[in-house]
C-alpha cells in the first residue's frame, strides 16, 4: 500500500531518529497502519492497529504524520 519516513536529526542534540508509518492489508480483509520509531540505523519498536477501511486507516496515518512533522520530523529524503 503506502509508507512514509520521516527523520529528525540534530547533531547539537545527538539526535537521529526516524519514524514510519506504513499501510498493509491482512488476510481477514483489514488495514493495518504499522508505526516503527526509533534511532537511525536500529531496528526500533513499532505499534499495529487495525482498521475496518482503507480511508479509516488513512486518516489515522495522516494524523500521525502531521503530529511527528508538528515535533520537527521532515519526510526523508
Amino acid at each position: 500500500m503506502s509508507c512514509q519516513l520521516l527523520h529528525r536529526i540534530d547533531p547539537d542534540l545527538n539526535m537521529a531518529r526516524f519514524y514510519r508509518v506504513e499501510l498493509m492489508s491482512d488476510l481477514f480483509g483489514q488495514v493495518i497502519v504499522e508505526r516503527r520509531w526509533g534511532r537511525i540505523g536500529g531496528r526500533g519498536q513499532y505499534r499495529l492497529a487495525s482498521y475496518p477501511t482503507t480511508s479509516s486507516a488513512e486518516a489515522a496515518a495522516s494524523s500521525l504524520v502531521r503530529a511527528k512533522e508538528r515535533r520537527g520530523y521532515r519526510p526523508a529524503i
